[in-house]
């Protein structure tokens, strides 16, 4: 009789055996969490293999995909926000910016307003948690119905701001996180092929990632898009309550 696989981590397992079990065919995941479970199991073989992790499984609904990546982003994003605690100090990064022309407003308060980059982070992730979680909005990991499905592109444009500015203003952590994660080249990736944000909306270099050939998906509907600098749409503004505006940088940043 074959021994069944516990696909968990026992409690006082070493750090070296985590996760030390078999791959297990994605058809076989008979649970409501088969997607993340999915999604995860592909950064453990290989965190490097963009294309792989991003290449969803046959006949999967791929808003759904889509949903339970920009999860996992949010994740493991919280892992680069533990480096920024050490380097990114309010009282240098007073604002969120990234270029030196964009100060961009966080939308946590009741009227949109200047936070500490670090602040900006912590309230970006926590929104972005809480709506993904939201019983309102995404009652079901399974189907995800399509008004649901357009807050994804939202959510994907706050986030990449924390890559932004890590890249532009603490670049040594930048680049060793990135390293070790490929974080931002997946991100980067996931954005162009899903058509979450355009390529003229990415600070990060192309370049920088190796994803200089990479070619935007299908057009946005004109309705609703503008470039990061401009702004977001009239329409997402109200939803959001949320712009940017142009000032110059701190020179301390």
């Amino acid at each position: 009789m074959a021994t069944e696989v516990v696909r968990r981590n026992r409690p006082g397992t070493k750090k070296v055996d985590f996760y030390n079990w078999p791959d297990q065919d994605f058809n076989d995941m008979e649970t409501t969490l088969a997607v993340q479970q999915y999604i995860q199991q592909l950064i453990r073989k290989d965190y490097k293999d963009v294309e792989a992790i991003l290449d969803p499984p046959p006949v999967q609904d791929e808003a759904s995909w889509k949903y339970e990546h920009l999860r996992q982003f949010c994740n493991e994003l919280n892992s680069l926000t533990v480096c920024l605690l050490e380097e990114c100090d309010p009282l240098v990064c007073k604002q969120m910016t990234a270029t030196e022309q964009w100060i961009f407003l966080c939308a946590a308060h009741r009227q949109p307003k200047e936070c500490s980059a670090l602040d900006y982070t912590l309230h970006t992730l926590h929104g972005a948690a809480s709506l993904l979680n939201s019983n309102k909005h995404f009652p079901s990991r399974v189907s995800i119905k399509e008004n649901s499905a357009q807050k994804l592109s939202s959510v994907a444009r706050r986030i990449y701001r924390i890559f932004s500015h890590a890249y532009c203003h603490h670049r040594t952590l930048f680049n060793d996180f990135e390293e070790k994660t490929y974080l931002c080249k997946r991100f980067t990736r996931y954005v162009i092929k899903y058509d979450l944000m355009t390529t003229d909306n990415l600070i990060v270099p192309l370049s920088v990632l190796d994803l200089e050939g990479e070619k935007e998906g299908e057009k946005k509907e004109e309705e609703g898009e503008t470039t990061e600098g401009q702004g977001e749409s009239k329409a997402e503004e109200e939803e959001e309550g949320e712009k940017s505006q142009e000032q110059p940088a701190e020179s301390s940043q």
